[in-house]
């Protein structure tokens, strides 16, 4: 069973791992010998040429220059204010997709974090349930999940919520106001808003269908360009393999638009 001190043991192990390989990427991209590795498109470019070539047989191979290693990390913002072609041109496509995945993994997850150890973590800590329950074995992690808030309890939201199925319709109101004006008036002390959920499966198939009538008639419509003297046509049954043979343009014009209609 996992405890508190694995996971600060885990923590310290990754952050460790981490700062040891940015201080080997670090010291290893100021070497000489390593300068085509770290800046091939400098190279390509030719703005950049090999130090092996210009200086003496250390300094070939390490860089004696201890100001450098001082610096070591002074790229970093400038890399982060970088407008994306300018970083692109600079450094390569790959680096500009690293960069934008972390900071998004930043945005997402560091509001995530805050709100997590200011709201989430106190409340199931000091949920109490699993301290009740006799003959069960848990750890100080297990306090921080759910399991430790006791059912019925204001913390779970699902506690607050009602599900409500099969809503009749009514001719003289969509869904959510004929939800909405029952509960107003059913239950005023009660009620305080409701979101209407719907069955999106045959939306999606409908937006499947439609994107594959639409390939074949651009399909169509190109093959017609390349050669206005024969309009193409095609078979209305399964496949295109069997029945009627129709104007292919007219035909899935015509079927977009019904499932235009249906959407």
């Amino acid at each position: 069973m996992a405890t508190l001190q694995d996971i600060v043991y885990s923590a310290a192990i990754n952050l460790l791992s981490a700062l040891v390989f940015l201080l080997a990427f670090a010291i290893l991209r100021l070497q000489p010998i390593n300068d085509r590795v770290y800046f091939p498109k400098w190279y390509l470019k030719g703005i950049r040429a090999s130090p092996i070539h210009s200086r003496a047989i250390v300094s070939k191979f390490v860089n004696m220059d201890l100001k450098t290693y001082i610096r070591f990390l002074n790229w970093m913002p400038a890399a982060l204010r970088m407008p994306e072609p300018e970083l692109i041109d600079h450094a390569g496509l790959d680096s500009v997709v690293y960069i934008r995945i972390y900071l998004m993994g930043l945005k997402i997850f560091v509001p995530i974090t805050l709100l997590a150890f200011a709201v989430l973590v106190p409340v199931n800590w000091t949920g109490g349930t699993l301290e009740q329950i006799k003959d069960l074995t848990f750890s100080n992690i297990d306090k921080l999940s759910i399991s430790n808030i006791p059912p019925g309890s204001k913390s779970k939201l699902f506690s607050l919520q009602v599900l409500v199925r099969n809503v009749p319709p009514d001719p003289d109101e969509s869904v959510t106001e004929h939800v909405e004006h029952f509960f107003c008036v059913n239950h005023p002390d009660h009620y305080l808003t409701h979101q209407v959920v719907y069955n999106a499966n045959k939306l999606a198939n409908l937006v499947a269908k439609k994107k594959s009538l639409q390939n074949w008639l651009t399909y169509h419509q190109n093959k017609y360009e390349r050669n206005p003297s024969s309009k193409p046509t095609t078979k209305t049954g399964f496949w295109g393999l069997w029945g009627t043979r129709v104007d292919a343009i007219d035909y899935y014009t015509a079927e977009i638009g019904k499932l235009s209609e249906e959407d």
